[in-house]
């Protein structure tokens, strides 16, 4: 910020935002500050203060790009700053980062009506939005400003074609819709009120019910209005049902838009429901429009990019569009420290045979948090299934070297043995890797509860191999509880593991090791 005539309170409140980034609180603070500065900007703001304003808007709004509202105070800021095409882009910028937002369509084309003296380009943009928020059952006050601009440039053919298409769609307004189109339905010709195959259809059963009578064109043109309004009854009668059928979850939706507060398990339970009803009805656009709706309000939820996702990866030659679902979760509304729809999105990269961009993903997610355990032990996998075991071990070698802390080394080690094991290497390198760990890895569970799976399901054939096995399980289980670090808890944890050997693969004197066990653990 090089904005430094308000005491230093700008750069004050950037420093806070830049200490965490993720608190709106904090960004708010800063954004209504710049607002202020020299008492509001205007035109006759210095440029400091401007620039100062548009670095904080495209921050601000970079980061939480849902938020409509922000983008209609940068548009008004912007036009009453430098014009109309200066507010245009910010306009641009805005439906295209929260498409489904009828509240900023209706922005802006009221802005672009003010602004524009071409109907033909007000159009254009009317059409653009309405293949965006036309179907939102709240979209009235779209689809009324749209008719409110062709009366006045007084297109009623226009009107009588846009309230055609609304008379199909459920919204909360339907009926209203229905009645108008019905009203202006009377004073057109009936081509445009039907389908012209469908009228073909109406009067070649006018002829049949006649029986042969020949009819003037005023009894043909009434029995064709009136089939026509019993066609237009039966679309009113099936947009009311398809309306009743939504309306409930509609009522449940208590915050349609976007806020970094959660949303309550009501409205979670309601937005499942509500998808579930529409994956039944089987519609895949308003499948997509209402899951496009979901992710806005609960953009921060995991749950509903990972399901969308995969919906979306079950229909016919979609892949492309699973992908920039997978890709908008992880780069701009899924916290990192929740890093599941990343996990998947790598994997989904590696099916499609883009390994590389999945380990850039891994890379990625281990940048932001180092001892992600999990990560590490999936790009490894990953690896592993591409290139190789000793691939895979090179990459559990250099993460270990990187490792941040104990916990995260111990569990590199483990998925180290853990691999060469699966894979058919020989049982003493591997119980080599653990043998040679072992005094680092003292207070570590994922290490000893490997060491003890390990042991106690190696294959068994005869007495000897059985004897040589218990053996050895004995051992770790007595360093388990003798030499370890681990809590009380987690040693209970684990002679219960042994116990359950005990019972299942030990020998005749088992059962008296068990209850001596069973007694010393339960004190």
């Amino acid at each position: 910020m090089d904005y430094e005539d308000d005491g230093g309170e700008l750069r004050r409140l950037a420093g806070e935002v830049q200490q965490d980034e993720d608190s709106y609180e904090a960004w708010e603070k800063l954004v209504r500050h710049t607002e202020s500065l020299e008492g509001g900007i205007n035109r006759n703001s210095s440029p400091q203060a401007i620039a100062a304003m548009r670095e904080v808007y495209n921050r601000f709004l970079g980061k939480f790009p849902l938020f409509f509202g922000y983008w209609k105070k940068f548009a008004d800021f912007e036009f009453a700053i430098t014009g109309p095409e200066a507010a245009d882009l910010v306009f641009e910028r805005g439906v295209a980062s929260v498409t489904n937002s009828v509240d900023l369509w209706l922005n802006f084309c009221s802005f672009k009506i003010d602004t524009s003296h071409d109907p033909e380009v007000i159009r254009e943009l009317f059409e653009r939005g309405a293949g965006c928020v036309g179907l939102d059952f709240l979209s009235h006050v779209f689809w009324d400003k749209y008719i409110e601009f062709e009366e006045r440039v007084e297109e009623p053919d226009r009107i009588f074609a846009i309230l055609g298409r609304l008379i199909h769609i459920p919204t909360h307004q339907y009926a209203r819709f229905f009645e108008k189109y019905r009203q202006l339905s009377q004073t057109k010709p009936l081509s445009q009120s039907v389908p012209s195959e469908t009228l073909a259809q109406f009067r070649a059963e006018l002829e049949m019910t006649a029986g042969g009578v020949p009819q003037n064109e005023q009894e043909i043109e009434e029995g064709l209005r009136e089939k026509v309004d019993t066609y237009q009854l039966e679309i009113f009668h099936k947009t009311q049902a398809e309306t009743t059928k939504r309306w409930p979850f509609e009522a449940d939706i208590k915050r349609p838009y976007f806020h970094v507060t959660d949303l309550d398990e009501g409205q979670l339970t309601n937005w499942r429901k509500y998808l579930d009803f529409e994956e039944g009805e089987g519609d895949y656009q308003r499948i997509v429009f209402l899951y496009e709706r979901c992710v806005v309000a609960a953009a921060h939820y995991e749950e509903f990019w990972l399901r969308y996702a995969r919906w979306m990866l079950g229909q016919y030659n979609k892949a492309e569009e699973a992908r920039h679902i997978y890709m908008r979760a992880s780069c701009v509304f899924c916290p990192i420290a929740r890093p599941k729809i990343r996990l998947l999105w790598a994997t989904f990269e590696e099916m499609d045979g883009r390994t590389d961009v999945a380990e850039l993903i891994f890379e990625a997610i281990l940048m932001a948090m180092p001892n992600h355990v999990d990560t590490i032990k999936e790009w490894a996998n990953c690896r592993r299934r591409q290139r190789g075991l000793n691939a895979a071990i090179e990459l559990l070698q250099s993460q270990y070297e990187a490792a941040p802390d104990s916990y995260t080394k111990a569990t590199i080690i483990s998925e180290w043995a853990n691999l060469k094991w699966l894979h058919g290497e020989p049982p003493e390198e591997v119980r080599e890797i653990f043998k040679s760990n072992q005094t680092m890895c003292l207070d570590q569970l994922p290490f000893w509860e490997t060491w003890l799976q390990f042991e106690t399901r190696q294959p068994v054939t005869t007495d000897d191999q059985r004897t040589a096995q218990y053996t050895r399980t004995k051992s770790v289980v007595e360093d388990i509880r003798k030499r370890s670090h681990l809590t009380p808890n987690d040693v209970k944890h684990l002679a219960q593991l042994y116990m359950e050997y005990l019972l299942h693969q030990g020998g005749p004197e088992s059962a008296k090791e068990y209850m001596t066990l069973d007694r010393e653990i339960n004190k």
